[in-house]
Formats: structure tokens, C-alpha cells, sequence
């Protein structure tokens, strides 16, 4: 079997959002992205460092409209990766700051993470990769990922704010 490409990304991601002025004011005003772009009402496309979209948002096909109802398929969260602990640090006191509920925040070894819901009910999974050599591996070198509690004041008293 031949292995995709290792520099493969993922590059980005449109959510279909019931109001895109009410999306707009989580990813941006919230998380921070840079709006780059409207089409009129209906979507607009988000991104971090000026590149042309991380995340479209649009109402093509769900204005007004409910999330999916439990159990059936569909988007489970969408990742957005930070470069330090110190960004996931500030990410996390804009979420306090807007009252923004979490649904988690794990320690996986390899990485921490936050997850919660923006306004239409996506998951929404911020995280921080460790750098390689902190990853844990087992006695006969496998990838030892896990979930643990992550300690979230301390994460904050990281932030560095603005």
C-alpha cells in the first residue's frame, strides 16, 4: 500500500452555518480570525496570517436552519492547531472572556486540547502540538498517545493576553 504524500495538509475547512453574522462574531471576534472575504450574506471566508481562507462559513443550504440531531453523522469537530502553548493560552482567556462554555480540555502526550461548540453546535477542537521528542512512546516504540485531564489555570496563567 502506498502512503499518501507526509506533506499532505488538511488547508481548510466550510461549516454550514443558520447565521453567518452570529458565526462571524465567534470565529472572529472570539477566536480572533481575520475576516478575508464576504459574499454578500450568505459566506464568508476566515483565516490566521493573512492566508486566503482557514474557514469558509456559509448558509447556501442552512439558513435558519438546527444542528444535526444526536446520533446521526457528520462533522464531529474541526481542529485548529497553535503554534505555542502561549497562543492555546490566549485562545482560552478570549474564551473565558466570552463566556464561552467548554465541553473538555485534554492532556493526549502529544498534544493539549480545548473543545468546545461554536454557536451552531460544531465541535471545535483548539489545540498545541508538543514538539516530537516530548512525544511518549511505549516500551516497543509505539505512539503512546492518551487522554488525560488537562490543568486549564495553568494553561491560562499563560496567556499573555493583548
Amino acid at each position: 500500500m502506498k502512503l499518501i504524500d507526509p506533506a499532505t495538509r488538511i488547508g481548510h475547512v466550510h461549516l454550514k452555518v443558520a447565521d453567518l453574522e452570529r458565526s462571524l462574531a465567534f470565529y472572529c471576534d472570539v477566536l480572533g480570525f481575520e475576516l478575508m472575504q464576504r459574499w454578500g450574506t450568505r459566506a464568508a471566508f476566515v483565516s490566521a496570517g493573512g492566508y486566503h481562507h482557514h474557514i469558509g462559513l456559509n448558509t447556501w443550504e442552512s439558513l435558519g436552519g438546527s444542528p444535526p440531531p444526536a446520533g446521526t453523522t457528520g462533522l464531529f469537530h474541526l481542529a485548529i492547531l497553535y503554534p505555542t502553548r502561549a497562543a492555546l493560552a490566549d485562545a482560552l482567556r478570549r474564551l473565558v472572556a466570552a463566556n464561552i462554555p467548554l465541553d473538555g480540555a485534554s492532556d493526549h502526550g502529544v498534544s493539549e486540547a480545548l473543545y468546545l461548540r461554536d454557536p451552531d453546535e460544531n465541535g471545535v477542537e483548539l489545540y498545541r502540538d508538543r514538539p516530537r521528542e516530548e512525544w511518549p512512546f511505549d516500551e516497543h516504540g509505539q505512539l503512546a498517545m492518551g487522554s488525560q485531564p488537562l490543568n486549564v489555570e495553568a494553561l491560562l496563567r499563560e496567556s499573555v493576553g493583548e
